[in-house]
């Protein structure tokens, strides 16, 4: 079984920075996708980013350069360096890892919040 510990969310004023990370542990597949998603209240869940075991990323058009996903194949992590942060930015982000049967598990989610 596969488990997700996310960190590195909290509050930022607009036009900060902030450095998540989710460590994966357990019987893990190295052939993954791991990506980051984020749902405000009401809304759905959406992909802001993905990197797949070969390093090809994938960024949600809302990013516009101003994210960045990498990985640690060597401790199973998965981090999203996200600059110029705006309050739109404010949601829960999830981390999600995807594996080749299909089978995907997903973190508890870490708040951020961009106060303008």
């Amino acid at each position: 079984q596969v488990h997700l510990t996310e960190s590195g969310g909290g509050l930022v004023q607009a036009g900060g920075s902030l450095e998540l990370s989710c460590a994966a542990s357990g019987s893990i597949n190295s052939n993954n996708r791991m990506a980051w998603y984020r749902q405000v209240p009401g809304k759905q869940r959406d992909l802001v980013a993905s990197i797949t075991s070969v390093g090809i990323t994938y960024y949600g058009d809302f990013v516009k350069g101003r994210f960045r996903i990498y990985r640690d194949g060597a401790k199973n992590t998965v981090y999203l360096q996200m600059n110029s942060l705006q309050p739109e930015d404010t949601a829960v982000y999830y981390c999600n890892v995807l594996f080749p049967a299909g089978s995907n598990v997903w973190g508890q989610g870490t708040q951020v919040t961009v106060s303008s």
